[in-house]
């Protein structure tokens, strides 16, 4: 059974890693698109660092689940990095 803050993504090779969803938003800059920033369970940087990812999200008609699709421009990800920092400074202050 699989937790609701948490998603399977299958990578190029066909490894399945189970993520932890960090946080999800909606915008429409790029089409009126969800995206959800995840980050691998147990899976560190060289550093002992969390490693974080991003997708954007097509929700299915009868929100039974979705598509998990690649980011597309710079521009996209240089927006999932604001939300991400926005983010982060905001669980800084609250910490």
């Amino acid at each position: 059974m699989m937790e609701e803050n948490q998603i399977t993504i299958v990578d190029e090779k066909g490894n399945e890693h189970l993520c932890e969803i960090i946080f999800t938003f909606d915008a429409e800059k790029f089409g009126k698109k969800s995206y959800v920033v995840f980050s691998p369970i147990g899976e560190v940087d060289e550093d002992g660092d969390p490693i974080y990812d991003a997708m954007a999200f097509e929700q299915n008609e009868d929100e039974s689940g979705g598509t998990l699709l690649p980011i597309e421009s710079e521009e996209e990800w240089e927006m999932v990095q604001e939300m991400f920092n926005t983010l982060a400074e905001e669980e800084g202050e609250e910490a």
